[in-house]
């Protein structure tokens, strides 16, 4: 029976960027009065549709710049569709660029709650369990000291600690096994091990075919923001693969051309893979 954690359907995710870099203000408003706007469309994510299941590990795989990361904001909701739909069900424990929405003016326990909030968690529950969460990521005797004393792989294993405390069920995981030392990366998958063995659902990127094929029944492999194919890691990795090689010996031959325009977002089944 179907029971679906995470359901988007044609999610178009698209951003303004200048035409060219303005070197400063002045630059930019006689840029501004001479040629206008000066900005274009880029679609980080074009027409994605996908399901996850209750208790389905999901794979995301493709290049740098593929919109794995911009996927993964819009389920954490981050991130505002442009077209499109997104539903996640339960609680999410979002493990993407940790360490990034604290404050370094503010002390470890501060940033806990803060952080905690931010996930929609309960401000009086997340401050109880301050101590608790920084006693796991072994950072008890740092928790009141300003997270500027702290380093940026402490902040990340503090961070680490308050999205996967308590009993998430969705898992949104972006290469989490680049968190910390070798013995907290052991730590942290155990915890991860603990919750997906309760039903929670993840969608894990990784660069690391081993962990995708281990931990993974399904990958969508996307490519300039589109799905390009789904399936199985037999099924994918091969074409995946194929792909990389074809783009390293455009790159040492330099045949490839480049688009002359950004496209607008695909259409009915355009992007529903192979």
């Amino acid at each position: 029976m179907s029971d679906p954690r995470i359901e988007v359907d044609r999610l178009s995710v698209a951003f303004r960027v200048p035409r060219r870099p303005a070197r400063s203000a002045k630059d930019s408003v006689v840029h501004l009065l001479r040629h206008g706007r000066g900005t274009e469309t880029i679609w980080a994510i074009r027409d994605v549709s996908l399901t996850v299941q209750r208790g389905e590990i999901v794979g995301l795989v493709g290049a740098n710049g593929a919109g794995k990361s911009t996927l993964l904001r819009c389920l954490a909701h981050v991130l505002a569709p442009s077209q499109g739909r997104v539903v996640v069900r339960g609680a999410v424990a979002p493990l993407l660029t940790l360490g990034a929405p604290f404050n370094p003016d503010l002390t470890g326990r501060e940033n806990v709650i803060r952080f905690g909030a931010l996930m929609g968690r309960d401000h009086r529950e997340v401050e109880r369990r301050a101590g608790a969460i920084a006693e796991w990521a072994g950072l008890s005797e740092y928790l009141d000291l300003p997270l500027r004393a702290y380093s940026s792989g402490m902040a990340a294993r503090l961070a680490f600690g308050v999205a996967t405390d308590g009993e998430p069920d969705v898992l949104l995981m972006d290469e989490i096994h680049a968190v910390g030392d070798a013995a907290f990366r052991a730590h942290s998958f155990e915890r991860v091990e603990r919750i997906l063995a309760r039903g929670a659902s993840a969608i894990l990127v990784s660069h690391s075919p081993g962990l995708i094929r281990e931990r993974c029944s399904r990958i969508i492999w996307l490519d300039r923001g589109e799905v390009r194919a789904e399936g199985t890691f037999e099924e994918i990795a091969p074409l995946y693969r194929a792909e990389l090689g074809r783009h390293r010996k455009v790159a040492l031959t330099g045949d490839a051309e480049a688009p002359s325009e950004v496209p607008e977002p695909p259409r009915g089944d355009a992007a529903r893979g192979l």
